[in-house]
């Protein structure tokens, strides 16, 4: 019975990651478009003091702009959104899979390699330079430097 219920503990957790719900609110709440797309009428029309145009020209220029912001955006989504997010999640499938089974494989094996050549430098560097640099040191030992100050 507990195997039983650790299996399905299992295909639970399993489909919960590929049908995971959706926030329709909050869309973005990485905050990965925070500074990018953000753009309000008055951060791309301005009108200093003294070049102010009509009124209704203001009013209708700042609800023309917002209207069709939102609506082209909308459109766009509807027509492009779907067959971008399958092109992207192809991309990303692709990077997931050469990472998976070509970079990570290739540098474990350069590690597994490197760790060979390794120990033989190492097992040469202590077989012949370590008894040249030993020797150096022993005949070295003896030389002492003396400053005199000459008046």
């Amino acid at each position: 019975a507990a195997g039983g219920a650790a299996m399905a503990e299992e295909r639970i957790i399993i489909k919960d990651q590929h049908t995971k719900e959706i926030d329709l609110v909050n869309r973005d709440p990485k905050h990965i478009n925070e500074d990018v797309v953000k753009v309000d009428f008055e951060d791309v029309i301005a009108e200093p003091v003294g070049t102010y145009s009509f009124d209704g020209v203001w009013k209708t220029s700042y609800t023309t702009f917002t209207v069709s912001k939102y609506w082209c955006y909308r459109l766009l989504s509807a027509v492009l959104g779907i067959p971008l997010a399958v092109i992207w999640g192809f991309l990303f499938a692709l990077i997931s899979f050469c990472h998976i089974w070509a970079v990570v494989p290739c540098i474990k094996s350069y590690l597994i390699e490197i760790q060979c050549v390794s120990r033989i430098y190492s097992l040469c560097i202590h077989t012949f330079c370590d008894p040249l640099f030993e020797a150096l040191s022993k005949i070295c030992s003896n030389i002492r430097v003396a400053l005199q100050k000459e008046v």
